[in-house]
């Protein structure tokens, strides 16, 4: 396999990936904030890019299944870990929006005495 699509592949990856992660902050804020609205966004908006960041890994995956070896690259290794690393990331922001949102229906719902 070219050296140029590798490479070119894992900056994609990297890329979008780190986009994700900015999302992820975003949303976190948002939760810190109350504003779950804005982390509902970005939540969505990093998913999307967790999205194009796994099609550009598993395209390479497939690549390889069918005997298009990329041999071993040091960016692309760390182009998944980044991806994996920043997929937990969201999950786990996911989690928390959950948690934190039904927390603020809770409290609204008492302070009302409902």
């Amino acid at each position: 396999m070219e050296e140029d699509k590798i490479v070119s592949s894992a900056m994609n990856i990297i890329i979008s990936a780190g986009d994700a992660r900015l999302y992820v902050t975003e949303a976190l804020n948002g939760i810190s904030e109350g504003n779950y609205n804005l982390a509902a966004d970005k939540l969505k908006l990093a998913q999307e890019k967790i999205t194009e960041a796994h099609a550009v890994q598993t395209d390479m995956i497939q690549g390889e299944a069918r005997g298009e070896g990329i041999g071993y690259s040091l960016l692309f290794s760390h182009a998944q870990d980044t991806l994996m690393t920043i997929n937990s990331e969201l999950n786990l922001a996911k989690q928390l929006y959950k948690v934190f949102e039904s927390l603020e229906k809770r409290i609204v719902r008492l302070e009302k005495g409902e």
